[in-house]
Formats: structure tokens, sequence, C-alpha cells
């Protein structure tokens, strides 16, 4: 099982080829589901990380396919243009999930 890149910009994409991740670079919401979803037919893919921006593109997408799929797991990181406040996006998402705010 591997990982696989879906990113917005080529320095992500770079810096995580260094560490054996492959990936791809999207810039619009086509292009972000095109490879999302073949990134779920690859049976070989275990986890799908994906820049802030990239999954800003196609939002309610992404977080439908994170609820329906059990494999991969999609996982939102951030990169030098994303956003600084994820650990507060994660805070509203546990919240949210379990009615309890943290």
């Amino acid at each position: 099982m591997k990982f696989f890149l879906i990113s917005d910009n080529t320095d992500t994409q770079m810096g995580l080829r260094l560490a054996g991740i492959d990936g791809v670079v999207v810039h619009t919401k086509e292009e972000v589901l095109k490879e999302l979803n073949n990134a779920i037919k690859d049976d070989t893919i275990a986890i799908v990380l994906m820049t802030t921006l990239a999954v800003d593109t196609a939002p309610v997408e992404i977080a439908e396919l994170k609820l329906k799929l059990s494999r991969p797991l999609i996982v939102e990181i951030p990169d030098r243009h994303g956003s600084v406040k994820i650990g507060e996006a994660i805070d509203a998402y546990i919240s949210e999930a379990i009615g309890i705010k943290i």
C-alpha cells in the first residue's frame, strides 16, 4: 500500500517525491476530481494526501468521498500556500461530529 499526492503546486510535489511519494499537480476542479477518482480506482493506494488549496477546489465532493469511502484515506495537508489554521478546522470537524466544543 502506498501514498499518493494531489497538490496545487510543484513545490509540495517535489518535496514529497524526495520522500518517495508520487503525485500530480492540478489546478482546476475537474483535474482534482479526475485524479482523485483515478487514485480511488488504484488498489495499491491506501492514503491520498491533498493540499488545502486542492481540497478547496471541490470541498463538497471531497467531503462526500471522505464519508463514503473506506479506502483510500483522504488526508488534507497544509503547504506553504495553504491555510495555517488547519488545527482549527480539525477542531471544528471533531466538535461537529461529537457535538462537544473542544
